[in-house]
């Protein structure tokens, strides 16, 4: 379909570019967006520091790049959901009633990632990081942050 087709051109879509420019994580506007340095204390009073071998700046990293901040962070991949501020997955680690043969892993409903409190995002996050020995499961942290100089992210925290 030619993008500048519209009326009278066989065509029921005016807009296609609209599909094509929509972000795939959809935050709510309901949503709290944490401070970076609120992140950082909040991390390292929960004992990220050192966590599965990695940095407080590792998971501030991962966080910015999954979720930018946000508690309501929600992505649509089709066969499955990711959730809150640690994008956590419906296929593995909860359960949010569409998705098939979901192992539940951390033993959750997957709208409890998607309010403010994030006690319970911790807690799931750390069994998924535990489960791996890392952070690999979280593909922008593989991207964005694996391998990098991540100091910016606690600096003046």
């Amino acid at each position: 379909m030619n993008v500048g087709q519209g009326k009278g051109r066989g065509t029921k879509e005016k807009f296609p570019l609209f599909k094509l420019v929509l972000p795939r994580t959809i935050i709510g506007t309901q949503g709290r967006i944490i401070p970076r340095c609120e992140l950082v204390k909040i991390l390292r009073n929960h004992g990220f520091k050192g966590f599965v071998g990695k940095t407080v700046a590792d998971w501030v990293c991962l966080v910015q790049h999954q979720s930018n901040y946000s508690t309501h962070a929600f992505r649509d991949e089709g066969k499955s959901r990711d959730y809150g501020i640690f994008q956590i997955n419906s296929k593995y680690w909860c359960d949010d009633g569409k998705t098939h043969g979901t192992s539940n892993t951390c033993r959750i409903n997957c709208s409890k990632f998607l309010d403010d409190n994030i006690e319970d995002d911790i807690r799931c996050a750390k069994i998924i990081a535990k489960e791996a020995n890392g952070l690999s499961r979280w593909v922008a942290w593989k991207k964005h942050c694996k391998g990098k100089k991540l100091d910016s992210y606690v600096k003046g925290c």
